[in-house]
């Protein structure tokens, strides 16, 4: 790939952000597509959000993926945001629209949601009718029970340590989702509210079992899974967490984060391009 004054900007803001995957990532999905387009990693301090969201279309940039601790902080800076993101509460994509003589319009979207629904689209679970468990109630959890919603689930359990934290999502979120799907329960209840499921599609938002603390699982030994459930970990370092072993000894069928990532990126990098990225090429960056 060739650097010159034609090079389309993309990239990612963080704090920090030398850990990513996603300059590799969309960096291969360019050249494949081949796209004279650039991806590099921006650390911005929490302080200096606003003030490098503004200077974006200034530098040329045609937008920018989002990640902690900015994904609220860059919401008031936009010119529009999608409902996704709205219920949401967080922006994990910024497009930025530059035309001669007028001003630059930033849009925010966000695509988590999205882009698990497509790794579970892939993966053949299925969503529709279906019973869920998501466990926490954080950022993650927020996006994963809109999808779910989205996707049609029939009854949405969203299980954690703090209840107000649990209260607080199905109240942003409810406005844009069915009525009475959404049911909140203490993580202590997770025997009773699994048991009361059939064949459920399960969710780890939580960080438990992320490296280096790779022996821990949201999941107490004590408790069976519910026959035929789907087991679906966030966290894809490790690549096979405690929590997927616990789960697949019990004879379920289990997925890491790896591909909402992925998809996630995948869908972002559509929103800035108009172009659909090769996929396998994005996983073959991150492997």
């Amino acid at each position: 790939m060739t650097i010159n004054g034609k090079t389309q900007l993309i990239g990612l803001l963080g704090w920090p952000v030398s850990h990513s995957f996603s300059p590799a990532m969309h960096n291969a999905a360019a050249q494949a597509a081949n796209l004279n387009w650039v991806y590099m990693a921006l650390p911005v301090r929490p302080d200096l959000v606003e003030t490098a969201v503004q200077g974006l279309p200034a530098l040329g940039f045609r937008g920018v993926n989002v990640t902690i601790p900015h994904k609220q902080a860059v919401m008031p800076v936009l010119n529009k945001i999608e409902d996704g993101a709205k219920a949401i509460g967080a922006v994990n994509t910024i497009k930025i629209e530059l035309e001669e003589g007028k001003a630059p319009f930033l849009s925010g979207f966000n695509t988590d949601w999205a882009g698990f629904l497509a790794d579970l689209e892939q993966l053949n679970v299925q969503v529709k009718g279906r019973d869920c468990l998501v466990l926490g109630a954080g950022g993650s959890a927020r996006a994963i029970v809109y999808g779910l919603a989205k996707a049609g689930a029939k009854r949405i359990f969203i299980l954690s340590r703090r209840e107000e934290q649990t209260q607080a999502l199905i109240d942003s979120i409810a406005s844009f989702v069915p009525e009475n799907i959404l049911l909140s329960a203490p993580l202590q209840q997770l025997s009773e509210v699994s048991q009361s499921c059939q064949a459920p599609l399960i969710v780890n938002t939580t960080p438990l079992g992320m490296s280096p603390n790779v022996e821990s699982s949201i999941w107490p030994d004590n408790i069976p899974f519910p026959a035929d459930s789907f087991v679906y970990d966030l966290v894809y370092n490790p690549q096979q967490t405690r929590l997927m072993t616990q789960a697949e000894s019990a004879g379920c069928q289990v997925a890491n984060g790896l591909g909402m990532l992925i998809w996630q990126g995948a869908i972002a990098f559509e929103i800035w391009t108009g172009v659909t990225p090769d996929v396998e090429v994005m996983r073959r960056a991150l492997t």
